[in-house]
């Protein structure tokens, strides 16, 4: 009789050592710690003792220098603690891109195309005459030998210019992209770990676009109180801070930093979970988290219709479902002429790269 056959489930059976099956937690759990190794191994031990993740044969401590061996971790000359190297900075971003881009792989992905013709480097089915000013390299010489044998005959070939046929390239378009990543007190707020997913997303986001679109920039920018850019390798390290939010300084930073691409595609994208509620007048902050304040939301307003007019769209990822905040992130949005997404936290992934991917597609007249 044909039926399934249950077994217990064997770790060892996908083929990986016990050295990669540990590394990839330890990956998980640095993201979690904000790159501190030392707090992802205690994580780990406590996870051994309940799991049983290690035996006999390879323990804790072998995995502890194989870490080291393969250049995973280092050790502090200062302060004597373990800290982890851009090797596993790297490796933490490669994690994120396959956890959260490897789910979207079923959906059409793109290449960053228009289809507005041009001299790029990503080959159309479509073919055209030859015309003055096209350069030899465009030339198709199998379908032009093709045209000239059936114009001219096999027997005395020769080829003119009516038989050159030219095979059209779509013109790839670059994007200069800031993401901005709201890194206030309410990130972690009553219990909810929403900045992890934040990082994981920011991480995913400059692997894929390091790897698949080296023509394209990708810029991070966090805000809190203030608003300053990161680099790439700093964004496993993120933490909240005991801040508000300023969005206003987090969209003049992006708006700044996109003013000195020459690129004429740019966005914004933006990931919060709450209302803004700080604003620097002069040296002073101007706060008030108890509810909107006109003062502060009439400044976001305008900044959305000013990258409006600078053809800067903004799309926001809004991790909160308050119907005032809803209403005012749609205000917001119109302003702009951009977009909204209302994730949750299990979702952001896969909104922002469908997103990005479709964005890639669309026409640049």
């Amino acid at each position: 009789m044909i039926g399934n056959r249950f077994v217990k489930f064997d770790p060892a059976a996908n083929g990986k050592s016990k050295f990669e099956q540990l590394l990839d937690i330890f990956m998980q759990l640095l993201t979690y710690t904000s790159g501190d190794a030392d707090e992802a191994l205690q994580w780990m031990n406590e996870l051994d003792k309940k799991y049983q993740l290690t035996d006999d044969e390879y323990g804790m401590g072998d995995f502890i220098d194989d870490l080291k061996r393969n250049g995973y971790i280092k050790d502090n000359s200062e302060t004597g603690a373990l800290q982890i190297t851009a090797k596993s900075e790297q490796s933490i971003r490669k994690k994120s891109l396959e956890e959260i881009f490897g789910k979207l792989k079923k959906s059409k992905q793109g290449d960053h195309t228009t289809n507005k013709p041009g001299q790029g480097d990503e080959i159309s089915p479509d073919y055209r005459p030859f015309q003055f000013g096209d350069m030899l390299e465009q030339i198709d010489f199998t379908e032009s030998i093709r045209n000239a044998q059936i114009n001219h005959g096999v027997e005395s070939f020769q080829m003119h210019e009516d038989d050159l046929q030219i095979r059209e390239t779509d013109f790839k378009a670059q994007t200069s992209t800031v993401l901005m990543i709201d890194i206030s007190h309410s990130m972690i707020l009553y219990g909810e770990d929403r900045i992890t997913p934040a990082k994981k997303v920011a991480m995913a986001l400059s692997e894929l676009i390091t790897t698949k679109y080296p023509k394209d920039t990708l810029d991070i920018v966090v805000f809190g109180n203030d608003a300053w850019p990161v680099e790439i390798k700093d964004l496993p390290y993120l933490q909240v801070g005991p801040y508000h939010t300023n969005t206003v300084a987090g969209i003049e930073l992006a708006m700044d930093i996109l003013r000195r691409r020459r690129n004429p595609n740019k966005q914004i994208f933006m990931i919060t979970d709450g209302k803004p509620t700080c604003l620097k007048i002069g040296g002073r902050y101007y706060k008030n988290a108890f509810g909107l304040d006109r003062k502060i939301t009439n400044r976001c307003l305008n900044l959305a219709a000013q990258c409006k007019k600078l053809k800067i769209p903004i799309t926001t990822f809004m991790i909160a479902s308050d119907p005032y905040l809803q209403r005012f992130v749609t205000e917001f949005t119109e302003t702009n002429n951009g977009k909204a997404f209302f994730a949750s936290l299990d979702k952001l992934g896969a909104f922002i790269f469908r997103d990005f991917e479709s964005g890639k597609r669309k026409t640049v007249y």
